[in-house]
């Protein structure tokens, strides 16, 4: 079985915060299956920090909660140091670092549901796809 590696876009971690139905919250859900790897890096969880405490008052999730779930992503996910920078290449340095994660991990996808921010990326044989798309992949979704 082949076992899928990703980056996830921090739009789908905000929006998997911010309500319990939705494909981002079924990813989110099942972050440590076996059937996928998850790839963060320094940069990146502090990203999904800083975004999330900008949209605060749309998750209705207790501070200890949203510190526990960053936590249980850092402790799941396999962590990367980035060594080497080639930007300017997307649009969006946030989206760069996304791209240089997911580069240097070797993963197969991204997840974000801003696959326009990401053109080109198919140059370093990366598919840019929503949660709903990578949960059909696995079996998740139908």
């Amino acid at each position: 079985m082949k076992i899928y590696k990703i980056v996830i876009d921090t739009n789908v971690i905000v929006s998997a915060l911010k309500s319990r139905n939705g494909f981002s919250f079924d990813l989110l859900s099942i972050i440590d299956d076996k059937r996928f790897s998850v790839f963060i890096s320094v940069p990146l969880i502090i990203e999904y920090e800083y975004a999330i405490k900008k949209n605060k008052s749309k998750i209705k999730l207790a501070k200890s909660d949203i510190d526990a779930i960053l936590d249980y992503i850092c402790l799941t996910s396999e962590k990367r140091k980035i060594f080497y920078l080639w930007r300017p290449y997307l649009r969006d340095p946030k989206d760069d670092m996304i791209l240089e994660l997911a580069v240097e991990s070797e993963s197969d996808y991204i997840i974000s549901f801003n696959k326009r921010d990401f053109s080109g990326v198919e140059k370093f044989s990366l598919q840019v796809i929503t949660p709903k798309e990578f949960l059909k992949i696995t079996g998740e979704a139908k």
